[in-house]
């Protein structure tokens, strides 16, 4: 078959990567392949390619784009997404699996013949930034031009990293039957890691989710090799917090619907990453991180002027970004509670669309509520200065988000590593009535990562352990919860996030005290007072501070309850994770012995 580009192909002098290229043109069958390299001319090609090919549409403002899945393929497809492994391998309850040889040779079968009539694309990334001990180099197959696009705002190009290289991440993707530019057979969707030979195979899908191998997929093989090197692969944002002249560094982990982009972007500050952060120690003994990614594919839906001002301004001015799943009308793009009202007609998702439209008696939105866009972190105005350093940034502090009503105060520092490892393994999201039609409803997600493991649970605190107790700096840890309430209202406002933020700063740098409680840190009054005069002008009382940091016993013993009730399925959990939720059990309940159900935060003075 004649390869377009192959000259470039010939230049990498790379023999397993033709050995690839020979293996998945005989069983995909495509009409034509193009190799494509970090050139603007090929970068360019490619976005051409996915205007012409109806999988993108020009909106009126220059460099938007609007791109559309299949209604049926509007989220990640937990379901078919499955880890290959071999017989007598156990990875854990909450890790769909199916046998290595049983699942390639269905998604084989599968994909036998996808591409017939298709254009081959073939190009190389970088998972990190360039020339650093956190590169992993990638290659992508795909015959979706989208996919292309998406990756090439969202990752940094590699393809001189394949240069005689022979040991990468493999990603084959085919978006198979299209009409009007929408995946049609949904229902032979499949997306299977072999992390044996650390490739993905993701078939009959064009959600960024499922279909962007270089993302979640990636997180996934990067997991795994994590956990074999010692090293931390996290579902975390990387953030810079900027307070007395100086920048100190912060990684994330928060549940969907708890606040991490918010908090990953709270202005003022830095940032780095959204998403995925790789994380070695150094030489020195303290941990550095890097983002993965370039880009950010980010939630639309509630972006509006007031909350998210810089990416709302990002977002409406001429730049290169690509709209998924909004309403459209003349050519502008549309979504949920963005702070304006929204046009009665358009096209979105499903086609043309109306207000008050119904499908199977459910009433369409304007927008999907998963509608994404996705840009280039450089195009913020809050970049951080180190996003493409190769030797990342010291992180000093970990922050794990939750989501519940009534239990958790809003911010809490752990008692150590290992406490603080306990604390991100125990992260519960509540959910919300407009989420899942039950409200309250309490889901276990440790370190904000469950759906991504593919490596056992008890492994992945355990190596978390490990990789703290090696360092002789280790970050501090700490938790946040912005959603308590009384009455129905919510105790914070959305902004104090900020000052939560500040103390964690200022607790790196040994300037606030704090109080010992059951479980764990918890700020001072007198430094929360001072904090908030300071960031906002504004008067915080002891009343507010009582409300939102006593210590509610009884409602936390109840969640010790379901913490452990879930990791008595789970086998080879590290004793130290049973020893910590023991130990704070005791604390509690002789806590409230003596002071009772809810303890007001002066009494640990």
């Amino acid at each position: 078959m004649n390869i377009n580009g192959s000259e470039k192909l010939a230049s990498l002098k790379n023999k397993k990567v033709e050995k690839i290229l020979d293996e998945y043109i005989t069983l995909l069958k495509p009409a034509s392949v193009t190799i494509l390299n970090d050139s603007e001319k090929d970068q360019e090609y490619i976005k051409q390619l996915a205007v012409k090919n109806n999988e993108e549409k020009p909106l009126k403002m220059e460099g938007h784009t609007i791109h559309y899945d299949s209604p049926k393929d509007q989220g990640r497809d937990l379901v078919n997404t499955r880890v290959l492994v071999k017989p007598g391998v156990q990875l854990g309850k909450a890790i769909k699996t199916t046998d290595r040889e049983e699942g390639l040779k269905e998604v084989f079968e599968i994909m036998d013949g996808i591409m017939e009539g298709k254009e081959m694309l073939v190009k190389f990334y970088c998972l990190g930034p360039h020339n650093s001990k956190f590169s992993l180099p990638a290659m992508q197959i795909t015959d979706s031009a989208y996919v292309l696009h998406s990756e090439d705002i969202l990752y940094r190009q590699g393809f001189d990293m394949f240069k005689e290289l022979d040991d990468f991440f493999l990603f084959v993707h085919s978006a198979g039957k299209l009409e009007n530019g929408v995946c049609v057979d949904i229902d032979k969707r499949r997306v299977y890691m072999d992390l044996d030979e650390e490739r993905v195979f993701t078939v009959n899908n064009q959600y960024a989710g499922n279909s962007v191998g270089l993302k979640k997929l990636a997180l996934r093989l990067a997991i795994s090799k994590a956990n074999k090197e010692d090293w931390l692969c996290e579902h975390m944002f990387l953030m810079g917090a900027k307070r007395k002249g100086r920048i100190t560094y912060f990684t994330g982990a928060f549940p969907s619907a708890c606040g991490k982009t918010s908090t990953a972007m709270i202005p003022g500050q830095s940032i780095i990453g959204d998403d995925i952060a790789y994380i070695r120690p150094d030489e020195e003994g303290y941990a550095r991180g890097v983002n993965v990614e370039q880009g950010i594919f980010g939630i639309i839906a509630d972006v509006n002027p007031k909350d998210d001002p810089l990416i709302y301004k990002t977002l409406t001015s001429p730049r290169e970004i690509i709209f998924s799943n909004v309403l459209v009308q003349e050519d502008i793009p549309y979504w949920l509670n963005m702070g304006k009202d929204l046009p009665s007609e358009g096209t979105n998702f499903i086609g043309k669309w109306k207000k008050g439209m119904t499908v199977d008696g459910k009433e369409v939105l304007a927008a999907h509520k998963n509608a994404r866009f996705c840009l280039r972190i450089s195009e913020l105005e809050n970049v951080d200065e180190n996003l493409h350093n190769p030797e990342g940034v010291r992180i000093r502090g970990f922050i794990y988000g939750g989501r519940d009503s009534d239990t958790n105060p809003p911010l809490l520092q752990s008692l150590s590593w290992a406490h603080g490892v306990y604390i991100g393994a125990s992260v519960e999201s509540e959910t919300t009535a407009a989420a899942l039609g039950k409200e309250g409803v309490r889901k276990h997600n440790p370190m904000s990562n469950v759906e991504f493991l593919v490596v056992p649970l008890g492994v992945y605190i355990e190596n978390h352990l490990k990789f703290g107790e090696g360092l002789d700096v280790p970050p501090l840890i700490f938790s946040t919860n912005y959603f308590l309430k009384e009455d129905g209202e919510f105790l914070n406002a959305k902004t104090d996030k900020k000052v939560w933020l500040m103390w964690m700063e200022g607790r790196v740098h040994e300037e606030f005290g704090a109080l010992e409680t059951p479980i764990g840190f918890i700020p001072k009054y007198e430094d929360l007072k001072k904090l908030f005069e300071m960031v906002f002008s504004k008067a915080y009382t002891k009343n507010n501070y009582e409300e939102q940091f006593s210590i509610k016993t009884g409602k936390l013993l109840e969640r010790l309850d379901r913490i452990e009730e879930i990791y008595k399925v789970e086998e080879d959990i590290p004793q130290m994770f049973h020893d910590h939720l023991e130990q704070q059990r005791e604390r509690l309940k002789d806590a409230q012995k003596k002071l009772g159900d809810v303890i007001s935060p002066f009494k640990f003075e």
